[in-house]
């Protein structure tokens, strides 16, 4: 199990009511990373961390740290925060590809696997605002492009239900698969947050399963949370059993990318925070490996329930 981190969170991180945490530097970061046991790999957001390709390549060869991901932002800047690659505007629907472009080079560099990129800021926030026909159009078009620059290293969309627009354009695993099914460039895929799952009522191993029987692929995304708002809680302190089948499924399919946390401190020790996460993961997943998956799913096919109770009281949750 390959895990890794979101830089962004060894940092300051602020909400509506208060900052949390010191401002740190990307360098800063990745040594907290190193000290986390069994994080390996990072997830750097392009452009608000990344400097000098060259100079990152070597910092993180001297920490014997990989890339999970290159994380490109098209949601901070002012003239992204009513929409970026849906707006009617051409000219912020460039810019906005552009920083997607920007950052496939970068990852290019430094010998990261693909970009992500979650378009939060594209939605809206009362009925009767935007064309949704017209604003649709843009998205595919928008990705189309960005996905047809440099298809060696694939584009990956984020999701989520709500934030930073009441309603998001791609709000669910569903149609961001309609989507790419537009978008017709196998170089992309869909980063399922297992968090954002939650919050749009879904089922984290079904999409996980979604996008495999689709034919699209994915990348995952770690935390937990209350299934009311986007904690970013440690993984599976709330919602155990749904991330043991998260696991089983991801292990059903070889999923062989970096399980990345997408989790906040806020108000805890950082270090000690992601290192109970990575632990809580890893046990998990070991767990998974010991079930007899072969023997669960024919039961499941079979539809036989109650051998299935019996199996996750005694062996997942280990009670007699």
């Amino acid at each position: 199990m390959k895990q890794s981190i979101i830089t962004a969170f060894l940092g300051k991180t602020q909400d509506r009511f208060s900052e949390y945490q010191q401002t740190t530097g990307l360098k800063e970061r990745l040594e907290l990373v190193a000290q986390i046991p069994g994080m390996t790999g990072v997830e750097v957001v392009y452009p608000y961390e990344t400097g000098d390709p060259a100079d990152t390549k070597q910092m993180m060869d001297e920490l014997g740290l990989e890339f999970a991901a290159i994380n490109a932002n098209i949601k901070k800047e002012t003239q992204w925060v009513p929409g970026a690659i849906s707006r009617p505007s051409k000219e912020l629907r460039t810019k906005a590809i552009e920083i997607i472009k920007r950052a496939k080079d970068y990852a290019k560099r430094v010998g990261a696997p693909l970009v992500t990129c979650c378009p939060l800021s594209d939605g809206y926030d009362n009925l009767l605002q935007v064309d949704y026909p017209k604003a649709w159009r843009n998205m595919i078009e928008s990705v189309a492009e960005a996905a047809d620059y440099l298809p060696e290293i694939p584009l990956f969309l984020e999701y989520k239900i709500n934030e930073t627009r009441v309603h998001c354009h791609l709000d669910s695993c569903a149609k961001t698969i309609v989507l790419l099914k537009e978008v017709q460039n196998s170089a992309t895929g869909v980063t399922i947050d297992f968090g954002h799952s939650l919050l749009a009522k879904e089922n984290p191993a079904q999409v996980l399963s979604l996008c495999e029987e689709s034919g699209i692929d994915y990348y995952l995304h770690t935390n937990d949370n209350d299934w009311n708002f986007d904690w970013d809680l440690i993984g599976a302190s709330r919602n155990f059993l749904h991330t043991v089948e998260f696991f089983f499924y991801a292990k059903e399919y070889g999923y062989d990318k970096y399980f990345t946390a997408d989790a906040s401190p806020r108000i805890f020790d950082m270090v000690g925070f992601f290192t109970q996460h990575t632990a809580m993961n890893l046990a998990i997943w070991n767990l998974v490996e010991q079930l007899d998956r072969a023997k669960y799913r024919k039961l499941m096919a079979e539809e036989r329930f109650m051998e299935l109770m019996e199996l996750i009281r005694k062996e997942i949750y280990r009670l007699p």
